[in-house]
């Protein structure tokens, strides 16, 4: 969660973390799912979302 906010402070207007049941870990942005625990069945690496956010910001 730092790194992100580290890297993307001046373009985030809110976060959420929303507690859930059953190992669930996802991350959207904009409305679009990025990051799935459940459906990978690992943690994210460090620096993965990250970049995972940077190639939705250039529309990829």
């Amino acid at each position: 969660m730092a790194e992100i906010l580290r890297e993307f402070e001046p373009d985030i207007e809110t976060i959420a973390l929303i507690p859930s049941d059953g190992g669930r870990f996802e991350v959207s942005v904009n409305g679009k799912l990025i990051y799935s625990k459940l459906q990978t069945g690992r943690h994210v690496n460090p620096g993965e979302l990250v970049q995972l956010i940077r190639a939705v910001r250039k529309g990829g």
